[in-house]
This record gives C-alpha cells, structure tokens and sequence, in this order.
C-alpha cells in the first residue's frame, strides 16, 4: 500500500508544481544573463552614467556577431564590462585560460582568458564606433571582468583588469561633489570629460546597435536571447500575428485574472525601426488580450534549446531591431 501512496503522491506533486510554477523560470535563477542585469543594474546606481546591455556588435574580421555582456558609459569614459559568473576556486593556467574547480568531486571547468577576451570586445567596439562616425581618444575605451558569484574564489592575484567578488562588494559611489566619473577604486580611469556631442552620439551608437532580445520574468528574472514566436490557440496566434521585431519594440503583459478564462493583456508598442531618426513620435502603444497560456518560444543566449513560456510568468519582452 505504502509505495501506492508514494507514486500518487509524486504525481500530485508534479501536477501541482507544473500548474504553479514554470520550470524555465526555476533553471534561470541562477543564470549568466540574471547576473548581467544585476551587475548593470548596481553598476547604474554606484556610478551613474548609462549601462546597455547584451550588446551584439559586428565584427568585420570574422563575418560575425561579438558578444559584448555591457557597456557602461558616462561623460569620462566608457567601459566593457565582462561578467564571469564562475563559481569554485579559480586557478589561471600557464597558457592564460581559467580553470574553475567547485564541489567535493572536485569538478573542473576550464575557460578561455576572459581578460584577453575583454581586450578583443573593446577593439572591435573601437572599430565599430569609428564605423559609425565616432573617433574616440586612444584608452577611453577600457575593458574590466567582473565576477559577482559569492561562490568565487581565489588565492592567486588577478590581473588589474580583474575585479574579484571581494572587490565587487566593497564598491563605493562617488562623491555627488564630483561632477562625474568613477569612484576611486579599479574603475577609476582619470580621463577628462568628453565632449557632450561626442557622448551623446556615443549613446546614441549604442543604443541603436545589435542587442540580444531579453525577456523580464516574474521575481525579477532576466534572460537574454532571441525571440522566435508566439505558440498557443489559433485564434491567439491570429490576433499576435504583427507582433514582429521590425514593427515592435517591446510588450508588457499586464497581470492576468484567474477567475473564468485567464487572459493576458499585452501593451505592445509598434515603433518605426529607423535608427536615424532618435525621436519617438512614430511610435504608437496598443493593447491586444490573448489567453494566459499562450506561449513564448524563446532560445536563451548560449544555449541550443529552445524554451517555451507561458504569458503568465513574464512581465515584459523587449525586440531588438
């Protein structure tokens, strides 16, 4: 009789944890993009400045598309943040590469030199730049790795480059008598002040530049990606039908009622994908409701698998152009 109670019980549970919970939502709790967006985030409220996030800039040497995690900019300078969410002891190997061993299996994970990976991303975000019309001085533009797991360690000095978990903790922002720029800590750079036009095209750049779609989820959850459709009732995929990233710039669903049929309320805004034009009077907000259980087919950064989410468990999704 016992393991009869057993297995009704493991499937009421799993009835009850898939009716109440998105698993998707669960396995992005600790992920790369969640930590981006929390970095970014204290990185805004520490320094000021503007951080744009999950930026995909061009490169002309390979054809392709260079992952830049953040670029954080302000009238001194602008930085490239490298975020290495690395938990375990890290060791830097003869030939540059880190190695992570974490858990007492003593499991290990070797991975590329992320400063020498941060010293490519700020080249090819200088020649971007000079594409584009911006010519910045030589070292206004500087690349710093970030590693914001408390489940980092090491006892080896990092490069200066490196700001260590320890290190990240014991920010401090600047004084509000300084007119602007970083604290006096690794990010300092000590550069003078850039012209205002030449910042304000530098934001402009980088706001209209190649982006990783990004999805927020419930209990303030971020994921980075790419957006490839809407899959649900045909009626619903009917009415989302224009929801297309050269039309829309981003959806916020509203909360859902759970009494009769649960619905989702979607405030799209359509906007005109013209990055010459920085205003917003063509833009054009717009409701549109479909059922909560239509879902979202999105492939996270990184990842090969495609994953699905329910209306239900995100409050916003953002198309880049």
């Amino acid at each position: 009789m016992w393991p009869e109670l057993l297995v009704c019980g493991l499937v009421i549970y799993k009835v009850i944890k898939r009716f109440f919970y998105d698993d998707d939502i669960l396995d992005v709790e600790t992920s790369d993009s969640n930590a981006m967006f929390l970095v970014g985030s204290r990185l805004e409220k520490l320094y000021g400045g503007k951080v744009y996030l999950g930026l995909r800039i061009p490169d002309p040497d390979t054809g392709t598309r260079q992952n830049i995690d953040m670029v954080i900019v302000n009238k001194r300078e602008a930085v490239v943040i490298n975020v290495k969410n690395f938990s375990g002891f890290i060791q830097v190997d003869s030939d540059g590469s880190w190695i992570c061993t974490r858990g007492n299996a003593h499991k290990t994970e070797r991975h590329p030199d992320p400063v020498e990976e941060t010293k490519k991303q700020v080249a090819i975000l200088e020649s971007y730049l000079e594409q584009r019309g911006v010519a910045l001085p030589d070292g206004y533009i500087s690349g710093k790795v970030v590693l914001p797991n408390p489940k980092s360690s090491s006892v080896y000095p990092f490069p200066p480059e490196v700001i260590s978990f320890d290190q990240w903790t014991k920010l401090k922002p600047e004084p509000k008598s300084m007119l602007s720029g970083w604290i006096n800590n690794p990010f300092r750079g000590g550069k003078k002040d850039m012209q205002e036009s030449i910042h304000q095209q530098l934001e402009f750049i980088l706001f209209t530049a190649p982006m990783w779609d990004r999805l927020e989820l419930k209990e303030n959850k971020n994921l980075l990606g790419e957006f490839l459709d809407f899959k649900g009732k045909s009626e619903d995929i009917q009415t989302l039908r224009n929801i297309k990233r050269s039309k829309v710039s981003r959806l916020i669903i509203q909360k859902t009622s759970m009494l009769g049929l649960a619905r989702s309320t979607l405030t799209v805004l359509y906007c005109a994908r013209d990055i010459r034009n920085e205003g917003t009077s063509s833009s054009d907000w717009k409701e549109i409701s479909v059922r909560s259980s239509t879902e979202v087919l999105f492939q996270p950064q990184n990842s090969s698998k495609v994953r699905k989410f329910k209306l239900s468990s995100i409050t916003s999704m953002s198309l880049s152009a």
